[in-house]
């Protein structure tokens, strides 16, 4: 492992014992009775005056002290190896220096005490190129990462797991620190060997991002603006790349995965991350300000319609609605405009199909998180660098009935596949699921009119209408509201054809009442009070009195 990453032998990164003394904690320096206590804060004195400003210090609450103290301790104390101090002799360490720094006179340094007697002798003060901002970490980065290339095998790296790989270059970059005296603490160091990591074997700037919780969306526009989402805002982040070429970089890496490309003459591609995570990537010249990157964060949280109805999305009478939708085997068409949370729903609605099933699923990147055990997935294909070797959404929908599938779930109907579709749920493929863009149940029943003629079949609205209202049976509508939260708006059934005009009524609809003192729309969830049209399907299924009961 030397010989392919290096002299990896020097000293591996400790972690922080991360426990500064809480605030409040005063101790006058006087109160030091150990003399081993007071040889340790003889040797870390310099450590401190070198590196804290001690006027701006004085103006920091004590607690955001303790933390910049904290880490000033332990680097003081790892560069001192005979100490081995305790875990509460080190906390009592923090707590005298955040003493002695605030009792400090600020318009001048104090000269260095004299040791007391019997403590070795001090280290001189090292010149210091600390490095505390961000800025100034992207600068070492720029510094150490080109020789760190130098003498790795970037081959024989790659091959190796993210964790191997981190304690590995540690090693690496501590020495071309030292060479380039580069002077950086423990969180600083660990920092940048996972930004090198990152850049090597990860997705750079953006793996922050992926890891936070908190974030539903990332939008890269460029290599200087950085937007993610959080509970439904858009937030500005100070995650920057290098220049368009580095997020050029990012985003190949991202597609290759999945054997797809992005360059000038295939400027536009879908693609998905290894952990399901949905990406569109545009790149110049189309995208003018740099290639953009959207990334729809895969969701850790497996929710059920039960939690949606705990969270507020919908009420329990439309859960159970929904529930029984599923076990009923209705063709149900979920509509919502972008990041509504149609897919949200779609995997939650999923959750009712029987195990015994088999289903097959259809997408363009696949995202959907099917938790029975007879799931086929299909994904399609873009053409090669020949402009060969496409399989388009409506070739998978046309396969999919030659599988044998109990139900057919399409991750988005978006084009001429809307008639293959609509041909299944109208040919013994009951309880199929499919989404659509649309910001109203009627909306996307127009869509899905002018979806089929997108195939170039040529038949009277009439026709097409007949087919659509015996096709599908629920429309469900959701919605992601102004205060950020996403509802279900609206469940909506079709109940048959008048004329040239599909029939519709809604079940259930979100009426808005107003908002808190927070921004939170207040609302309720209201039934129509009407006798639902596939009431003899429910009853088929055993569920017609609990269904009258919920109505």
């Amino acid at each position: 492992m030397l010989n392919r990453l290096g002299n990896a032998g020097g000293p591996l990164v400790g972690t922080s014992p991360g426990q500064s003394a809480p605030a409040g904690d005063a101790m006058d320096l006087d109160s030091i009775q150990s003399p081993r206590l007071t040889q340790l804060f003889d040797q870390i004195r310099p450590f401190l005056l070198e590196r804290i400003n001690i006027a701006e210090a004085q103006r920091l609450s004590r607690k955001e002290l303790a933390g910049q103290v904290s880490d000033i301790v332990i680097d003081a104390l790892d560069q001192t190896p005979s100490a081995s101090p305790s875990l509460s002799e080190q906390r009592r360490l923090v707590s005298l220096s955040v003493e002695y720094i605030l009792n400090q006179e600020p318009e001048a340094a104090p000269a260095l005490p004299v040791a007391s007697p019997g403590a070795p002798p001090r280290a001189p003060a090292r010149p210091s190129h600390g490095v505390s901002s961000k800025a100034s970490l992207e600068e070492a980065k720029r510094k150490v990462k080109p020789l760190v290339l130098e003498r790795i095998d970037v081959g024989a790296a790659s091959s190796l797991d993210y964790g191997a790989l981190v304690r590995e270059l540690s090693g690496v970059v501590a020495e071309i620190r030292e060479e380039l005296r580069v002077h950086l603490n423990h969180n600083e160091h660990n920092e940048l060997v996972t930004a090198l990591v990152d850049d090597m074997v990860g997705l750079g700037p953006l793996e922050a991002l992926l890891s936070d919780p908190s974030v539903n969306d990332i939008m890269v526009n460029g290599p200087n603006q950085v937007y993610v989402e959080r509970n439904g805002k858009l937030d500005l982040t100070d995650i920057r790349f290098q220049d368009n070429n580095h997020v050029m970089s990012i985003a190949t890496r991202i597609v290759t995965r999945i054997g797809r490309r992005i360059d000038e003459s295939n400027p536009i591609c879908d693609a998905r991350l290894a952990d399901g995570s949905r990406v569109n990537v545009i790149a110049p010249p189309l995208a003018i300000d740099g290639t953009s990157i959207s990334i729809r964060k895969f969701s850790t949280k497996n929710l059920s319609l039960d939690s949606l109805a705990k969270y507020g999305s919908m009420s329990q009478k439309m859960c159970m609605l929904l529930k029984i939708a599923a076990r009923s085997r209705l063709n149900v068409l979920i509509s919502g405009g972008t990041g509504s949370g149609k897919t949200t729903l779609l995997n939650a609605l999923s959750q009712m199909i029987d195990p015994g099933e088999r289903i097959v699923t259809i997408e363009d990147a696949a995202e959907l998180q099917l938790q029975q055990p007879h799931v086929v997935r299909l994904e399609t294909r873009p053409p090669n660098l020949e402009g060969k070797g496409e399989v388009n959404m409506r070739a998978l929908v046309k396969n999919s009935l030659r599988m044998r599938p109990d139900r057919i779930i399409v991750g988005e109907v978006r084009g001429s596949e809307a008639v293959d579709m609509l041909q299944a749920m109208n040919t013994g493929h009951e309880g199929s699921m499919c989404t659509v863009h649309a910001n109203k149940p009627r909306d996307a029943l127009v869509r899905l009119e002018n979806m089929v003629g997108m195939a170039g079949i040529n038949l009277p609205s009439k026709a097409v209408r007949t087919q659509i209202a015996s096709a599908v049976d629920l429309i469900v509508q959701t919605s992601r509201m102004r205060d950020g939260k996403r509802r279900v708006a609206t469940i909506t059934e079709i109940v048959g054809m008048e004329g040239d005009v599909i029939v519709t009524q809604d079940l259930f609809n979100f009426e808005f009442t107003g908002e808190d003192e927070r921004g939170i729309l207040r609302g309720n969830f209201r039934s129509a009070g009407v006798r639902p049209n596939f009431l003899p399907k429910a009853e088929y299924a055993g569920l017609g009195q609990t269904l009258m009961e919920i109505m």
